[in-house]
């Protein structure tokens, strides 16, 4: 299969193994899940004595029958689990902008290579999570636990391809030592299938409800590792940060297991709503019909159970012809969370607004340049026409007269485009800077800002802050891309943005409150947007403040117009 270029590797989140900080085995250790089972993990040199238990299965493999169908809980204990090693992540999609054959583009996607790079191999057998904790931490500890969600569009990614050395042992020098957890859930075709038949089966959202269930096993089982189910994190980028609002909506905000919550905060990068249609629309109806003809099954009496009988690579082969890639020209994504009425029961701005999700305390922000490296491959958007037509591919539901009102409310100006507060410069085609600002606010800065709004309304009580962050600022086109943060949290020598986002992050693991009461320090202290309506303005060498009110004329008509951009 031939490489994914590594700027489309970049918007989705994705990290290669190969850079990340693999543990070196010193020691085995071992922890008791139950008389009848035991993890065995090993603790590295390399990840400065942290210990990690990883490939833990948490539901039964959903192969055979099972695939398709929601997550079960296993049933019989696994004896001795082997957790020194790395676990496949889930099958992923393999469809892919065209390779970019300009100049330009593939020095900036060439530079790129050292961070981001090929996923790992892929199994169906896929639904485990990985569990990193400071060196001798035994049970009975209560740390707090960090609960990463990978990103990916939902189609691909790994939370294998996440190490947690970093963040643990950072949290250790801080004084405030965290659990850090990471998942694999199903993707694509796997996990977000769409279809009347889907719907009637009550197999939609399968990949939210594998993560309600990775959820459910450290509930059950995380005492036994040191940490604190009553203090649970949930910490996501990109897709795994819409995951995280997701959760907070499943079953209409009932976030609780046994009687006590599943999760008690959020920190949210890049990411919050994904208004979406339900599972039985017609452009989710395509991509399943796509996929049964692709699998051969057209002819069959039941369509959903001839695809669950064909072998995997017929599947695999299937559900990547179920439409196209995320940076494709017509189309965000063939597979994504949509409303099925029992799960997820509503599009997710619906049941904020509504007020139907569980209220935890949140941070989230985003980074300055959010729509530069989707904005690559659409060379032909160039001007206010080919803009309104390329949007009505993404939102059909938007009549092109509605589109016209939105692409006018920015100006065709090179300095009001993304990168911002660059002047002309990074206008690499005709037109992109403007598609970036535009790709940018609608798919995150400015519909965080309207979640965070109806929020507001919603639960006026509930404590939310918020970033920007622009440590990247003057990257030759890119600025602070969608992305560019994972580096500073999964490996990568420290930098301020990075040592302040742990400190922050860390307390806010401890007490549900970024700041340090009663600390004398460097980091600034961050008010609750809720209260100022600031943000922390992450820069390359300090933080500050920054109201924000930017961009607002493109904010009223985005907020006002979310049942327009349904996808």
């Amino acid at each position: 299969m031939k490489a994914a270029p590594l700027a489309y590797l970049v918007l989705l989140g994705v990290r290669s193994a190969a850079q990340l900080s693999t543990p070196v085995p010193e020691a085995s250790i071992t922890v008791s899940l139950s008389p009848s089972e035991t993890v065995v993990g090993s603790s590295s040199v390399k990840g400065g004595g942290v210990e990690s238990f990883r490939g833990i299965p948490y539901a039964q493999p959903p192969v055979g029958q099972l695939r398709l169908k929601p997550p079960r809980k296993i049933t019989s204990p696994l004896g001795i689990i082997n957790g020194t090693k790395v676990a496949p992540t889930c099958p992923q999609f393999t469809g892919i902008p065209p390779v970019f054959n300009d100049t330009f583009t593939q020095l900036i996607t060439g530079a790129l290579a050292t961070v981001f790079g090929a996923p790992l191999p892929a199994s169906e057998d896929c639904l485990t999570l990985n569990v990193f904790r400071p060196p001798g931490t035994k049970e009975g500890a209560k740390l707090p636990v960090m609960f990463w969600i990978h990103g990916g569009a939902f189609e691909i990614g790994s939370g294998t391809q996440y190490d947690g050395s970093y963040l643990v042992t950072t949290s250790v020098a801080l004084e405030k030592p965290v659990i850090y957890v990471s998942i694999n859930y199903r993707l694509a075709g796997f996990g977000f299938m769409g279809g009347k038949e889907i719907l009637a089966d009550g197999s939609a959202n399968l990949g939210l409800q594998d993560q309600r269930m990775a959820l459910e096993w450290v509930s059950d089982n995380i005492a036994a590792f040191g940490g604190d189910p009553t203090r649970v994190i949930l910490w996501g980028q990109s897709a795994g940060s819409m995951s995280i609002l997701d959760q907070m909506g499943l079953y209409s905000g009932n976030n609780t297991y046994n009687g006590k919550p599943l999760f008690h905060g959020g920190i949210m990068h890049s990411g919050s709503v994904v208004p979406a249609d339900p599972v039985d629309c017609p452009k989710a109806q395509a991509v399943y019909d796509t996929v049964v003809a692709e699998a051969n099954c057209t002819q069959s009496n039941d369509t959903l159970a001839c695809l669950r009988s064909v072998d995997y690579d017929t599947f695999v082969r299937a559900t990547n012809s179920g439409g196209p890639s995320l940076a494709s020209y017509n189309s965000l994504s063939s597979y994504l969370p949509r409303p099925d009425g029992k799960v997820l029961i509503d599009s997710p701005e619906v049941l904020v607004q509504s007020g139907k999700y569980a209220a935890v305390p949140l941070i989230i922000g985003d980074q300055e340049d959010e729509g530069t490296i989707f904005s690559f491959p659409q060379t032909n958007v160039s001007n206010t026409p080919s803009l309104v037509e390329y949007l009505s591919l993404w939102y059909d539901g938007a009549t092109k007269a509605e589109l016209q009102v939105l692409v006018e409310t920015y100006e065709e100006s090179l300095s009001a485009g993304s990168p911002f507060r660059t002047g002309s410069a990074g206008e690499v085609y005709p037109g992109f800077k403007r598609l970036s600002a535009i790709i940018g606010d609608i798919l995150f800065t400015l519909a965080r800002r309207a979640m965070l709004y109806d929020a507001l309304k919603a639960h006026p009580s509930v404590p939310i802050w918020s970033y920007e962050s622009s440590y990247d600022h003057g990257t030759p086109v890119l600025g602070t891309f969608h992305g560019s943060e994972i580096p500073a949290f999964f490996g990568a020598p420290q930098s301020f943005a990075s040592q302040a986002s742990f400190y922050y992050y860390t307390n806010f693991a401890y007490s549900l409150d970024p700041n340090e009461s009663g600390s004398d320090n460097k980091y600034l202290y961050w008010p609750k947007w809720t209260e100022a309506k600031q943000l922390l303005h992450l820069l390359r060498d300090n933080t500050s403040l920054l109201t924000d009110n930017f961009r607002w004329k493109n904010y009223e008509w985005i907020a006002a117009n979310q049942r327009l951009l349904h996808y």
